[in-house]
């Protein structure tokens, strides 16, 4: 397993990503030697005392992304927290059964005795809001915007725009570069920066 500790505007001590690769080691048992765990330090000055160091981790597990977050007194502290939760995500998709793809037969007789809507849609044949994702944003540049859809594999990505404060919506474009949509609230339409 590879363990990448990186800093968010501030550089991590040695002791303290010593700490940290000493702490991935417990998750080794879990995975397996291609996957990659990040691990990124960042300081919160704004909240108590107790919460302003903050750990993130991400891997992935199975193609999908598997995170923890943990805001504590010290890195050290929040590393450890963070560890637990990432574990115990990894033991429950672990241990989730997998679901065996079911004969076309007994599809066929699933659709056969369905009646009305699919479950996506109502009455009416209407598609249905059947996820909402609510997640934590943080101001950050375009260049780190760019890093961390990238880092999780995403097609796009939202954030809050550190230059001028702005939710922002970052795309991958067919050709291979990227898009970004700033949306304005009750202004008129205006043309992109090429």
């Amino acid at each position: 397993m590879r363990t990448t500790v990186k800093g968010k505007n501030l550089d991590v001590l040695d002791s303290d990503r010593r700490y940290a690769e000493q702490k991935m080691q417990r998750l080794s048992r879990l995975l397996d030697d291609r996957s990659e765990v990040i691990v990124e330090f960042s300081v919160e000055h704004n909240k108590s005392a107790d919460q302003t160091h903050i750990a993130e981790l991400t891997l992935l597990l199975d193609g999908k992304p598997v995170r923890g977050v943990a805001r504590a007194a010290t890195f050290r502290a929040a590393i450890d927290v963070a560890v637990d939760k990432v574990e115990e995500l990894t033991v429950e998709h672990k241990e989730r059964p997998r679901t065996r793809a079911r004969s076309d037969q007994a599809k066929e007789i699933q659709r056969s005795m369905a009646v009305g809507p699919t479950e996506s849609e109502d009455h009416d044949g209407h598609r249905l809001v059947v996820k909402v994702k609510r997640f934590a944003i943080q101001p950050m540049f375009e260049e780190d915007a760019v890093a961390q859809m990238e880092e999780l594999g995403h097609s796009f990505f939202l954030f809050v725009n550190a230059e001028n404060e702005r939710v922002a919506l970052l795309y991958r474009r067919r050709d291979g570069d990227y898009g970004m949509i700033e949306p304005t609230i009750g202004g008129a339409y205006t043309p992109g920066r090429k």
